[in-house]
């Protein structure tokens, strides 16, 4: 498997169709091994952090981004709360569907289509970072017009110093906090907090960047 990574990275359509389907294909054909690599994982902080924003009445909708194989849909009804999972990959959407008893979309990242002030949430754990620099701007404000007036944004990504590209078999960009502020803020979103991961960790072994948005008024 490569590892190819550069500061700079030109893509154009025929670019972008291949990074969907790679990196689609990547996880369809490893989905038995990533489930049983993360389904013990302990993102309880990250999902805390999420609810404690939300402004509505619970139940909350919330909207489970990249839920891969449903261990996040599952504890979030759990909780109470109604949660629908989104994933590209076809074998996490099974996989997701029969783990968690979730509505779970087939939906490529690059090609959404969802309902506008529908969302209180969106939890994307580990997933905006396989979004190429050059659409981010569009999906975040996708991402925004799902939610509900002061709805709220979570995201947990592999932090970097502003770089993409493939990485073992699956597109990835890896954004500083100061980078992925301008995302935010240029697509409508007001920062509430962040934080890296793991905690307790020296910053240099903190590969997580984790933060919460929420959703202003244009």
């Amino acid at each position: 498997m490569s590892l190819h990574i550069g500061l700079h990275v030109k893509i154009n359509p025929l670019n972008l169709n291949k990074i969907s389907y790679d990196t689609l294909g990547h996880y369809n054909e490893h989905a038995e091994h990533f489930w049983e690599g993360t389904r013990n994982h302990d993102v309880r902080q990250n999902m805390a952090e999420l609810l404690r924003h939300v402004e509505s009445a619970a139940p909350y909708t919330l909207l489970d981004f990249g839920c891969g194989p449903g261990r996040d849909l599952k504890a979030f009804t759990e909780l109470g709360h109604i949660a629908v999972g989104l994933d590209g990959a076809r074998r996490f959407v099974e996989m997701a569907r029969t783990y968690s008893g979730c509505e779970v979309w087939q939906l490529d990242f690059l090609e959404l289509d969802l309902p506008h002030g529908y969302f209180d949430g969106i939890f994307a754990n580990a997933s905006l970072f396989h979004v190429p620099g050059c659409e981010l701007p569009r999906v975040l404000k996708e991402l925004r017009i799902t939610l509900k007036p002061r709805g709220v944004l979570f995201s947990s990504n592999p932090r970097g110093n502003n770089e993409e590209g493939w990485n073992h078999g699956r597109y990835g960009a890896y954004h500083d906090i100061e980078k992925w502020r301008d995302y935010m803020t240029s697509a409508g979103f007001i920062e509430i907090n962040h934080y890296y991961r793991p905690t307790g960790q020296p910053r240099e072994q903190q590969s997580w960047l984790a933060s919460v948005w929420r959703k202003a008024d244009l």
